[in-house]
């Protein structure tokens, strides 16, 4: 029954680096794509409302939360060491990227507000506003999210040595619970043997009278 629950396990099981390179860059763009929508009116790299720290609901909906999905997603990947979870995580920052590039087409009929426009002089920078805010950032974090799901669908000769580590650490414990503990019996007291030579000795020594 162990060995089942091992071989399960380890199939499972990864080593942290397996996706650490990418979650780190997922975890960047996330707080990026969620904090530059109020952090950029400081240096004139913004979207109307030109303003510090103007909440939206249309920025809830189009930066804030696939921001926040990015970076849950990116942690998922950089800290777990179960493949499940991790490609949990590599799924989440998939959907939040694709939503960054579509969520402005999907908020007119959606309901869910207006992001602006971008606060441009000049169309070399409303293109540049465009890519890192919402398209050229989504794309990225698609591809790096696949990027990692590519690298955790396979099972590398190093993820059979992990596993085989992790399972012989786990199954060390439960085989000594298998093992009944034999306590010793209670020495009972020798019998008291009868000296039949004692006997014969004093029948003999009667004898003798």
């Amino acid at each position: 029954m162990s060995d089942t629950r091992a071989h399960r396990g380890g199939r499972l099981q990864m080593p942290r680096s397996r996706g650490a390179a990418s979650g780190f860059l997922l975890i960047l763009l996330g707080i990026w794509g969620g904090l530059i929508p109020f952090v950029g009116p400081y240096f004139d790299f913004a979207f109307s409302p030109d303003r510090e720290w103007a909440w939206t609901a249309a920025r809830g909906w189009l930066e804030v939360l696939p921001g926040v999905a990015t970076a849950v997603g990116g942690f998922l990947l950089l800290s777990s060491r179960n493949r499940f979870t991790a490609m949990l995580g590599g799924w989440l920052t998939v959907l939040a990227g694709a939503w960054f590039v579509v969520g402005r087409a999907l908020a007119g009929p959606l309901g869910l507000g207006d992001v602006g426009t971008p606060v441009a002089a000049t169309e070399t920078k409303r293109v540049a506003l465009d890519l890192a805010y919402f398209y050229g950032l989504g794309a990225l974090i698609i591809f790096l999210g696949a990027l990692a799901l590519g690298r955790l669908s396979i099972r590398s000769a190093r993820d059979v040595r992990y596993a085989q580590r992790s399972a012989v650490t786990t199954t060390e414990p439960e085989a000594s619970d298998d093992v009944t503990e034999i306590r010793p019996a209670e020495e009972e007291p020798e019998p008291r043997h009868r000296s039949w030579g004692g006997m014969f000795g004093r029948g003999g020594r009667l004898a003798h009278r």
